[in-house]
C-alpha cells in the first residue's frame, strides 16, 4: 500500500466517522454562524464602512472555528483509545499526520463553504470571487497543518482546550495576518503587485510549516 493511500484511508476514516456523528461540523458551523451574525450587527451599528474590517472578521471566524475542530478531532479519538490503536499499526507516522491534517482541512473547507456565502449576504462584498477562495484555501491548508501538529502535542495534557490556543495562535499569526492582507487586497480590487509580498508570506508559511510538521510528527507522537 502506498504512502498516500495510507494517508487517504486515515482521512477517509475521520470523514466517515464525522458524517455519522456530525459533532465537530455542527459545533464549528453553529459557532461560525453566531459570530458572523454578531459581527454583522456590530459593524452595521458602529463601523461606517464594514468592508474595511470584513477581511479580519472572516479570518477570526476561520481561525476559531478551525481551533474547535482541531480540539475535537484529536481529543475524541484519544478518549476512545483509537488514536493509540492507530499508532500501533504498521503505518509511517508522517502518513498519520497527513491523514489527520487532510481530515481537518476537509472539515474546515466544508465550514468555509457556508461562511463565505454568509459574508456575501451580510456584508454585500464579493467574497466568492476565485481569488479570495484561493487565498482562503491556502490559509486553511497552512493553519490546518500546523494545527494538527500542535493539537497532537496538547491532546494528552489536562489543559488541552487551553493549551492549543496558547500554542497555535502565536505561531499562526504570520499566516493569519498575510491572509487578511491578501483578502483585503483582493476585495478592494487592488493590483496583485501591491499585496504580492503578503501572498508570498502566506505561501512560504504553508510550505515551511507543513514541511516541518511532516518531519517532526514522528517525534511528537513518540513523546
Amino acid at each position: 500500500m502506498t504512502f498516500f493511500r495510507k494517508a487517504w484511508y486515515i482521512a477517509r476514516k475521520d470523514i466517515l466517522s464525522e458524517l455519522r456523528t456530525r459533532e465537530m461540523v455542527s459545533t464549528m458551523g453553529a459557532f461560525s454562524v453566531l459570530v458572523i451574525l454578531l459581527f454583522a450587527f456590530a459593524f452595521d451599528l458602529r463601523v461606517a464602512k464594514a468592508g474595511t474590517v470584513a477581511p479580519g472578521a472572516l479570518w477570526v471566524v476561520v481561525a476559531f472555528a478551525g481551533m474547535l475542530g482541531l480540539n475535537r478531532s484529536l481529543t475524541s479519538e484519544i478518549d476512545r483509545g483509537s488514536f493509540d490503536a492507530l499508532l500501533l499499526t504498521p503505518i509511517d507516522r508522517s502518513a498519520i499526520f497527513l491523514g489527520k491534517a487532510l481530515g481537518i482541512i476537509v472539515f474546515m473547507f466544508a465550514i468555509e463553504a457556508v461562511i463565505l456565502p454568509l459574508f456575501v449576504i451580510f456584508f454585500n462584498l464579493p467574497f466568492l470571487q476565485p481569488t479570495i477562495i484561493f487565498i482562503v484555501a491556502l490559509g486553511t491548508i497552512g493553519y490546518g497543518g500546523i494545527g494538527t501538529l500542535l493539537a497532537t502535542m496538547s491532546s494528552n495534557t489536562r489543559l488541552r482546550e487551553v493549551l492549543l490556543p496558547v500554542l497555535l495562535l502565536p505561531i499562526a499569526i504570520p499566516a493569519l495576518l498575510a491572509a487578511v492582507k491578501c483578502t483585503a487586497g483582493a476585495l478592494d480590487g487592488r493590483e496583485f503587485a501591491e499585496w504580492a509580498n503578503w501572498f508570498g508570506l502566506l505561501v512560504a508559511f504553508d510550505l515551511v510549516m507543513l514541511g516541518a510538521s511532516f518531519l517532526v510528527y514522528d517525534f511528537i507522537v513518540e513523546d
